[in-house]
This record gives C-alpha cells, structure tokens and sequence, in this order.
C-alpha cells in the first residue's frame, strides 16, 4: 500500500498536539510545586506512537505509517504516581526537572512544527 499524501504529516500533527498538551501540562506542574499532595501529570505521546507502530509489525515504516489508526494516538496527560515525592508535603513536582523538560519539550514543538511546515512545502512543490 502507498502512503498517503499527507499520512506523515498527520503523524506530524498529532506529535505537535500532543507536544502542545504537554507544555500545558509542565505549566500547570509549575504552577503547583507548592500545592500539598500533588501528584506531577506527564503526557507520553512516544509511547504511543510505538505502540501503535508496533501493531503493524514486519511491514515498512512507510506502510506502518499508511496503516495507522489515528485515534491510537490521541494521548492526554495522566498522573504520574511512580515518581515518589521525597517532600514532607506528598507534592512529588521537582521545579527543576520540570523547567528542563519545558525546555527541552519546546524544542520538540518547535521542530514538530518545522518538518510540518518542510513537508507542505515538499507537497506544494510536487503539485506546481
């Protein structure tokens, strides 16, 4: 089966989304580093994404990618109780990991939306 024309940056489009939930998130774990008792939220669009590859095994990427079911990779964010808080208060938010993951996730967002913006631009060409 072929790719579609625009399966890649469908793809591309549910990462930029989802990057975009997680910097939300990030914010609002920032926003409660000093809320007693809560529990940091993280959104794990990776996974996802492999999971969802992983269905289609023993075929090319490019034909895993035609395959996909996008709703696979509607993610949300999720508490994350696995991080054990080492605070007296129960908050398990460390403000310094949650400033280097809003770093380094705004650089995701940002290259997501550079390759979206590559690959309209590959497709505009073909179509001239």
């Amino acid at each position: 089966m072929a790719v579609g024309l625009y399966d890649y940056v469908d793809v591309l489009a549910k990462a930029a989304d989802a990057s975009w939930l997680k910097n939300e998130t990030i914010s609002q774990n920032i926003a409660n580093v000093d809320t007693v008792n809560y529990n940091r939220q993280d959104v794990d669009f990776e996974g996802a994404l492999q999971q969802a590859l992983l269905k289609n095994s023993y075929i090319s990427l490019d034909d895993k990618v035609s395959h996909l079911d996008m709703s696979d990779l509607d993610v949300k964010a999720f508490t994350e109780y696995s991080t054990y808080s080492y605070r007296l208060d129960g908050n398990n938010v460390d403000i310094d990991t949650e400033n280097v993951e809003l770093a380094a996730n705004q650089l995701v967002y940002q290259g997501l939306t550079s390759s979206i913006t590559s690959e309209l631009a590959r497709i505009e060409s073909v179509c001239k």
